[in-house]
């Protein structure tokens, strides 16, 4: 029987941590684990056979770093040979025990993706197809991706696996306290993310113990139509003589994971610090727990790396101005590949409290698919909205939908027999809402009736490629009333007509109306409030005109959807009345200044009801055009707006009057868990690109910059997960600090050396896997005897602040801004 008709008759217990107990049996501090496959698997599988007596039914290979970035055969080790032994280690284990599965295990590459780090989503696919191959042909059960804080590089092994076997996929990501994986998704972003690609289990692992990722898990049951998993650490990691242990006892770990299984977990296990035991107690109090229904939530959602927007609540509102359809400028910007303009489109929608962005690229005579491509990226890397993806061309589509970092909107299919053939094969494949367009092969029907019949034959041709309604949104087409006087009267019956005999959602390209006719948008806005009253689920429209979002603000406070009408008096009340006045003010000024990033200016309001993002920082509303371009990460706009600065401002001034405080103000947002890691990147990267711009000058000049101080960063010996540390790194160097990055995988000694030589004050130590952390206490002890005025700051995903402690550090920074804040202080005290 296979492990996903076994999850229908009871609960699934998975194994616990492998590091743990291998640093029981003497995995010296650096050495890779994976590397005991070959050289001891004996004890693999003795460690295997123990979970499984106390009861498991799924053993993890001892695969979680095995790629190629860390495994190479000509340093001794082949990806094949490890991943090949690994199986059958655990193999092995299930056959003595007459019971089991062996699941691939596959962990983060160690590398952050593109935009924000050096790795292509193609070459983090690649790296996870090649243990598919390989664990497939070994004879794995299922794949289990684990411990994911990237969303990105999750669609690419979830990709991987997919595509490249039929094994059962569960997926696994690990939050931060706040519920946050490292790049900002959340449970909603997550859940709706891994259900769009066909994952077979999704759930939580890692970071924290079960009390505390209690919580998440009843946030996830409450959106996930698909059985959760929850892997847990033992509690807390500290150090106690040398070794790392953890707070929870199988006692107390089984006594939380009965709530786990309480609240809807299908299937239990652990992670860090769990034994045999924690399962073996486990299993004892939760057998008789019956398990949770599996319940289809019927939630329309889509999704961006940070998170989810869900149709059926207020009406949506999705930004139409990525569209060169009747803007001159726009398809100019798309003829001179003019990113810095398109992306200024995106953030002024994104500033007026657009919900989603529109991204339509089609203009003859340009290779749509690799615009959309460029385009696509361009808006992830710098905004947080989910995008839809706006092509006619199934290339282009297929191309974006590959890359697109989240769970997108898709636009569109409509009834025709040949179209949906073409189109639903990608929805079904990478997830996705579509728009379905009430047209078929007799065209667009006249009446809500032949408009309502196309919507069914949609939904049944969908149901056939296993795309449920609830991941449709019909568009019942807006027809121009200055051509058909009854076009808008019969627009709005399909609209109402589809929530209350179809029960489906809706969406209108709003502004379609309107076409032909003087002042426009008093005839968008009129039409907009009444189709919203008659049910639609979102509109595209242009969120930058005033009198579409005041009719949209005002329908919210009517239809009793702003509470206390909250949103409202904050947008239209005397404040901020004035605080828009000066943003008009302050507008013109970037325009004047800067026509390269006008659009980073915005032109609406950046509070009230209906904004999901929940990002903004307030640096929309004040400062200069290269501020601003810092704070939203646009880094040719960052580079242009410096240029024309230097033009009347004295560098050093720019530097400390412009990009400082924007860095600061990211960092700021950062902390406070408005602004999110892909966000502080860009940021840095945008002030980077200034910087350099800023430094040409100074070098003209003759005026230099100080250095603060030098500061030696390292992953420590064992570990070749250094995105923590490039992370700082970028940080660090933006603040004016003189990095020395040792790199990944280093000794004690030669970080003690580095650290003699320069005479260096701070020293950064990273690492992520509980077997490097003993490395890292021996890099510490090596540091006070040899450089004992250094100070050590520390980090990494399985600290604490008492961990850091029990290993002598100076302080555990718990993240990026936290190390540049420390350097700080350090350095201004030397």
């Amino acid at each position: 029987m296979g492990i996903l008709e076994l999850m229908k008759e009871r609960r699934i217990y998975f194994d616990g941590g492998m590091g743990s107990l291998l640093q029981a049996r003497g995995l010296k501090p650096g050495e890779l684990p994976e590397t005991w496959n070959l050289s001891r698997p004996e004890i693999i599988t003795e460690i295997h056979r123990e979970y499984l007596d106390a009861g498991s039914d799924v053993v993890t290979t001892n695969t979680f770093g095995a790629n190629h970035f860390k495994f190479k055969a000509e340093d001794g080790y082949s990806v094949k040979e490890i991943v090949t032994a690994a199986v059958r280690n655990a193999k092995n284990a299930i056959a003595a025990a007459g019971h089991g599965y062996a699941a691939l295990d596959m962990g983060p590459t160690g590398k952050l993706l593109k935009p924000y780090g050096d790795l292509e989503f193609e070459d983090a696919y690649e790296a996870y197809k090649e243990v598919v191959l390989i664990g497939k042909a070994a004879g794995a059960d299922l794949v289990i991706i684990e411990t994911m804080g990237d969303g990105y590089e999750l669609k690419a092994a979830v990709l991987a696996a997919k595509e490249n076997s039929d094994l059962p996929v569960f997926a696994t990501v690990t939050l931060d306290e706040k519920g946050k994986m490292l790049t900002g998704g959340n449970v909603e972003s997550v859940t709706a993310l891994l259900e769009g690609l066909g994952a077979d289990v999704i759930g939580l692992n890692c970071g924290l113990g079960p009390i505390q990722l209690l919580p998440f898990m009843r946030d996830m049951a409450k959106v996930s139509s698909t059985p959760i998993l929850v892997n847990p650490n033992a509690g807390l990691p500290r150090s106690e003589g040398g070794k790392t242990v953890y707070d929870i006892d199988a006692d107390e770990f089984a006594t939380a994971m009965q709530e786990m299984a309480r609240n809807g977990a299908t299937v239990l296990g652990g992670c860090c610090g769990t034994t045999p035991e924690h399962i073996h107690k486990t299993k004892l109090v939760c057998d008789d727990i019956p398990v949770c229904e599996i319940t289809d939530k019927n939630r329309t959602v889509i999704s961006s790396y940070s998170h989810a927007v869900t149709f059926g609540g207020r009406p949506i509102l999705i930004g139409e101005r990525i569209n060169p359809t009747g803007k001159p400028k726009f398809k100019q910007a798309l003829k001179d590949k003019d990113l810095t303009y398109i992306l200024s489109m995106g953030v002024a929608q994104q500033e007026s409290r657009a919900d989603v962005l529109d991204v339509n690229v089609g203009l003859p005579g340009i290779d749509e698919p690799q615009m959309m491509v460029d385009v696509v990226k361009e808006l992830q890397g710098v905004l947080d909205l989910p995008l839809q993806i706006d092509t006619s061309d199934p290339v282009a589509m297929e191309r974006a939908l590959r890359i697109y970092n989240g769970k997108p909107l898709i636009n569109s299919v409509n009834g025709k027999k040949e179209v949906m053939e073409q189109i639903f094969p990608l929805v079904k494949h990478y997830g996705g809402v579509v728009v379905a367009l009430a047209l078929d092969e007799n065209g667009i029907p006249e009446t809500a009736d032949g408009r309502l019949a196309v919507a069914r034959k949609i939904y049944e041709t969908a149901a056939s490629y296993g795309i449920p309604k609830k991941d449709i949104l019909v568009d019942c087409l807006c027809m121009a009333v200055s051509s058909d006087k009854n076009g808008a009267l019969t627009t709005l019956e399909t609209v109402r007509r589809v929530r209350d005999e179809l029960g489906g959602k809706t969406v209108l390209g709003v502004s379609n109306v309107s076409f032909g006719l003087p002042m426009r948008e008093n005839i968008n806005a009129s039409f907009f409030l009444l189709a919203m009253q008659n049910g639609l689920s979102a509109g595209i429209v242009n969120p930058n005109l005033e009198a579409m979002m005041q009719a949209y603000d005002s329908f919210l406070v009517l239809s009793a959807q702003d509470e206390n009408c909250a949103g409202y008096v904050g947008i239209y009340g005397p404040k901020e009345a004035e605080k828009k006045r000066q943003k008009e003010i302050l507008k013109a000024a970037a325009v004047n200044q800067a026509a390269g990033v006008s659009g980073a200016a915005g032109a609406g309001n950046s509070n009230g009801a209906g904004n999901t993002s929940g990002t903004g920082t307030g640096a929309a509303d004040t400062g200069s055009a290269l501020k601003k371009s810092i704070v939203k990460g646009m880094s040719q706009a960052a580079a242009d707006a410096a240029k024309l600065a230097l033009k009347d401002t004295d560098a050093l001034e720019l530097i400390n009057t412009d990009m400082i405080p924007a860095l600061d103000e990211v960092g700021k947002g950062f902390e406070a868990g408005t602004v999110f890691l892909p966000q502080l990147l860009m940021s840095a990267e945008a002030a980077k690109a200034a910087f350099a711009v800023v430094k040409e000058s100074m070098e003209a000049s003759g005026e230099v910059q100080e250095k603060k101080g030098k500061v030696i960063l390292a992953t420590v010996k064992g570990d070749i997960h250094d995105i923590g540390k490039n992370i700082v790194k970028v940080l660090l160097e933006n603040y004016s600090f003189d990095v020395m990055d040792l790199g990944r995988d280093v000794p004690p000694e030669t970080i003690v050396e580095a650290a003699v030589k320069e005479h260096v004050p701070v020293v950064g130590l990273s690492a992520l896997m509980t077997t490097t952390v003993p490395a890292m206490e021996d890099t510490i002890k090596a540091l006070r005897k040899d450089a004992p005025w250094v100070k050590v700051m520390v980090g990494g995903a399985v600290l604490t602040q008492e961990y850091a402690d029990a290993i002598g550090a100076d302080t555990y920074c718990k993240d990026a801004m936290a190390s540049v804040n420390f350097a700080t202080s350090v350095i201004g005290e030397a």
